[in-house]
């Protein structure tokens, strides 16, 4: 079963490993350019093809978005003790606390392990998170209230008219689906590569304080994920998707707005992003084996 498992994991880290590798054979890729397109055409034509498609039901989807809610509410109060006591500065470390990788790693796992079912409900939650790193995540850094991003955010729009299908049981034309089918097929393969890439050019300091962080992350999203599951009741695919969520990585996003705003900590949240990734090689296949 284990192997099995891994036969899951593989592919993301395969695809990680060749973005990484044109980074340290210094191959042109722009990390701006291509998480523009993702942010502003893949992830929204992906959102829009995957869920109205898919046969989920409305209602759990919207729970599964609260989930994400509470989820990221639960990571930012209990990180929000653990860097008091560790004297860490909250501006630097919040974010990254908070927010996980569930983009580049989550939606892939979902769907090699749960199918298209499992990704759909992982997609609730992708939206509430990559909406929160736009919106709190850039906030906390810069330490100012940005609402005109959250407005102007084409996720958001991509959810509304996702929702609105799914409660009409309509369905977009087919050359507008399929157009957003080819598009939206983009963003999986490219974040991969873009995460890897990134991880190759980080800095790394100060690696006993990013293994102590990548434990106590890995221990709150094991509790947050036991409650939401216990809370809300769910099971079968959504269970799997919000646990597998819950488990995700610190998210590379979160790094830009830290090197941007607070530059002094950014080798620091660095080396916990690249720990909390390589963690996953043995955390992913022993969730998928043993809880999911």
């Amino acid at each position: 079963m284990f192997l099995n498992v891994l036969n899951v994991v593989l592919p993301v880290l395969i695809c990680a490993g060749i973005g990484y590798a044109l980074a340290v054979t210094k191959a042109p890729f722009d990390n701006k350019v291509v998480g523009g397109i993702v942010s502003r055409v893949g992830y929204p034509t992906l959102v829009i093809s995957h869920l109205s498609t898919t046969k989920i039901a409305i209602g759990t989807f919207l729970d599964v978005m609260a989930a994400a809610a509470l989820a990221i509410a639960g990571f930012g109060a209990l990180g929000f003790v653990v860097l008091k006591a560790m004297r860490l500065p909250v501006r630097a470390f919040l974010t990254p606390l908070m927010h996980g990788n569930v983009g580049n790693i989550g939606l892939p796992i979902t769907l090699l392990a749960l199918g298209d079912a499992g990704m759909a409900y992982a997609m609730g939650f992708v939206v509430v998170v990559l909406i929160s790193i736009f919106t709190i995540g850039m906030w906390i850094p810069a330490g100012e209230f940005s609402p005109k991003k959250l407005a102007t955010s084409p996720i958001i729009y991509a959810v509304i008219l996702s929702l609105v299908l799914l409660a009409t049981g309509s369905s977009l034309p087919q050359p507008v689906a399929k157009s957003f089918d080819i598009l939206g097929g983009l963003s999986i393969p490219l974040m991969l590569l873009t995460l890897g890439h990134t991880l190759a050019t980080l800095r790394v300091e100060s690696m006993k304080r990013a293994v102590t962080l990548t434990v106590l992350h890995l221990a709150m999203a094991i509790a947050i994920a036991s409650a939401l599951v216990w809370g809300f009741g769910f099971t079968g695919a959504e269970r799997g998707a919000v646990i597998l969520c819950c488990l995700m990585p610190s998210s590379v996003a979160t790094y830009l707005f830290i090197d941007q705003h607070v530059p002094e900590y950014g080798p620091d949240v660095a080396g916990f992003i690249l720990v909390s990734t390589l963690a996953t090689i043995i955390v992913l296949p022993v969730a998928l084996s043993y809880w999911i």
